[in-house]
């Protein structure tokens, strides 16, 4: 294990390429940023945001419509194209930070982009044509300063068909970086239509490395998150969101858990193509806790078990094998269906985890979204006065725990965070250090309404209670909202809405804390953050002008 300490104390986060220190967030952003106007975005004490990529910034290798790091030129689009005469916007999202030992080569022969760089997949709203394949790979070369250098892009789309230039892919938003394989990992959030992409990160020449999909062997679901532990095996985070419950023969905004958490054993560490995939099963009092139709889609969303499984009580948990190439072949097959016909345990659209660094791999957080609707959080059941806050309405942090060895197929199970009004809707997360959690909110247009607030980044401490967590988290921004999002607001709220616009409200997205080894002895999770020479944060400003951001230490 790398032991470098950083800083002036245990507990201290290492910041930017120079490794400087800051102490444990003491004092957060106390409100959030109401949803109103275009308010700025606000950070804690000690933090400045700088950008290192903004939605305009153009592509080193433009092809066709994409030509710039956050927008999609309309021309060509065609019925799918707003309306506003705007670009769509691509909606960067999640961010892996990566350091190389040598060039990893680019389109421009014998150019040096570098050795530290910063990977994107593009989700890209489509208005009312969402289901079109046209999200797109970034690689922001951070040591290059030459504009026509700075951001590559990582795919190569088609030629345009039926008024629309389609990469072949869609909805990407996870990413990662295999050691073992030497490949970035991208996942398609895009329901059963969903997938886990792989690409060298090394270039052989000057021409993009191809693209292999993976849904032979770890299947179709809406993967989001995917981590890797020290073995080469991937945990997957599939969000994909369930129907509202019917409850007293009346129709609720409480949905149905319908996501499941994934782990991939491969056969071989160093293939993704072949081995098993397993899904989380939790039981309660001796009962796995399994997805229900019909009538018993009530009692998944408001019933005992999911109740228990909010509660903070340690559960029982294993790791069921619901797919093995070995038996069953590398035919794509859905692996959201395969879950439930295993009797894995649905969750409330969880969207990212991360292991929690210096357990050994033995320790793994992940989030819960939730409803994103007030009327949702707020239900009480009329029946048996069952409340859907106690059951993950407003979202939840879990942690599976391995007693043994981390690649047993034994866990435990309990939730950390229940969320709240404010404390809702988690999405990307990293840890900060070993104790501290980043998490980010993604509660959408509809729940800013409703509360008339925006976004926020907390700051999680999990040594604290059940109890206490909430009242002890520190906001470490307050979204704002740039004009060209408020922009798309209005078009989309005005009476009558214009149709077919960019999603609304901006979103604080992409967290991520990393050193960006690209060792297997270096893969996140290894290491405590505070004790890792050269940790660097960014994190996404989403929707409205696309902008990422390094954190840093605020210079005295």
């Amino acid at each position: 294990m790398r032991r470098t300490l950083v800083g002036l104390a245990a507990g201290a986060a290492a910041f930017g390429a120079t490794a400087i220190a800051i102490a444990q967030i003491s004092s957060g952003v106390p409100n959030p940023q109401p949803r109103e106007g275009t308010p700025p975005n606000i950070f804690a004490n000690g933090f400045v945001a700088k950008p290192v990529a903004l939605g305009s910034d153009a592509l080193e290798n433009a092809i066709g419509q994409y030509a710039h790091y956050g927008f999609v030129s309309d021309k060509g689009l065609g019925s799918d194209a707003p309306t506003s005469g705007l670009d769509t916007k691509s909606e960067p999202d999640q961010n892996t930070y990566v350091v190389t030992s040598k060039n990893p080569g680019g389109p421009t022969k014998g150019y040096d982009y570098g050795r530290h760089f910063l990977i994107q997949g593009h989700e890209i709203f489509g208005g009312s044509n969402n289901n079109i394949d046209k999200a797109y790979l970034t690689r922001i070369n951070l040591d290059v300063k030459d504009p026509k250098h700075r951001i590559t892009l990582l795919i190569e789309p088609g030629a345009e068909s039926n008024g629309v230039q389609s990469t072949g892919i869609r909805s990407i938003d996870g990413s990662n970086y295999d050691p073992y394989t030497g490949q970035l990992l991208f996942s398609a959030e895009a329901g059963k239509f969903g997938y886990l992409l792989a690409t060298p990160l090394k270039w052989s020449g000057t021409s993009i490395p191809a693209l292999t999909r993976l849904d032979g062997s770890i299947g179709n679901a809406g993967y989001e998150g995917v981590q890797l532990d020290k073995r080469g095996n991937l945990i997957l985070i599939e969000d994909t969101g369930g129907s509202g419950v019917t409850d007293n023969g009346a129709a609720t905004k409480v949905k149905q858990p319908n996501s499941f958490v994934y782990r991939f054993v491969p056969a071989k560490p160093n293939d993704l193509t072949e081995g098993r995939l397993q899904a989380l099963q939790v039981s309660v009092d001796g009962t796995p806790i399994t997805f229900h139709t019909g009538a018993g889609a009530r009692d998944d969303a408001l019933g005992a078990p999911i109740a228990k499984l909010h509660s903070g009580a340690k559960l029982p948990g294993q790791w069921v094998t619901i797919h093995d190439t070995g038996v069953d072949g590398t035919a794509p097959f859905d692996a959201n269906a395969a879950a439930k016909a295993k009797g894995a345990t649905p969750f409330k659209r969880p969207e990212n985890g991360k292991f929690v660094p210096d357990t050994d791999f033995k320790s793994f957080v992940f989030d819960e979204t939730g409803d994103t609707d007030n009327t949702g959080g707020t239900y009480v059941s009329p029946v048996d006065g069952a409340k859907a806050s106690d059951r993950g309405a407003w979202g939840a942090l879990l942690r599976i725990s391995w007693p043994k060895s981390s690649s047993s197929d034994t866990v435990n199970v309990r939730t950390i965070v229940n969320g709240d009004p404010q404390h809702a809707s988690f999405d990307n997360m990293a840890f900060l250090d070993k104790n501290t959690l980043l998490v980010a909110e993604d509660r959408g247009d509809t729940l800013h309404k409703q509360l008339n607030f925006l976004d926020s980044l907390w700051s999680f401490d999990l040594r604290k209670s059940l109890g206490s967590i909430n009242a002890n988290a520190k906001r470490l921004e307050a979204q704002g909202r740039d004009a060209e999002s408020f922009a798309d607001v209005q078009k989309k709220e005005a009476t009558p809405p214009v149709p077919d616009q960019n999603d609304g409200d901006n979103e604080v997205t992409g967290i991520h804390v990393s050193d960006g080894a690209t060792s297997i002895g270096g893969i996140l999770g290894t290491d405590d953050p505070a004790w890792t020479k050269g940790t660097r944060i960014f994190v996404t400003q989403q929707h409205g002008e696309n902008i990422t951001f390094e954190l840093t230490k605020k210079q005295k």
